[in-house]
């Protein structure tokens, strides 16, 4: 039986990590520790309030009502 030929773990010449910008590791790793808060409205919510805008409005004039959403 043959024996598998081991691959050839060179990078190609034309990489030059000399005159590529520094990428870093995880930059945006911070911000999403800090977490997320994305909402998804149902279709027919996002008929109502179809801009983040009109949704902001809607739930402020909840708050300042004092109407509890909880």
């Amino acid at each position: 039986m043959d024996e598998p030929t081991k691959p050839i773990d060179d990078l190609r010449p034309e990489y030059d990590f000399e005159r590529m910008p520094s990428l870093g590791r995880g930059k945006h790793a911070e911000r999403y520790r800090q977490g997320t808060n994305v909402v998804l409205p149902d279709p027919d919510v996002y008929k109502a309030f179809p801009t983040s805008d009109a949704v902001n409005a809607a739930l402020r004039g909840l708050i300042d009502r004092g109407i509890d959403t909880k």
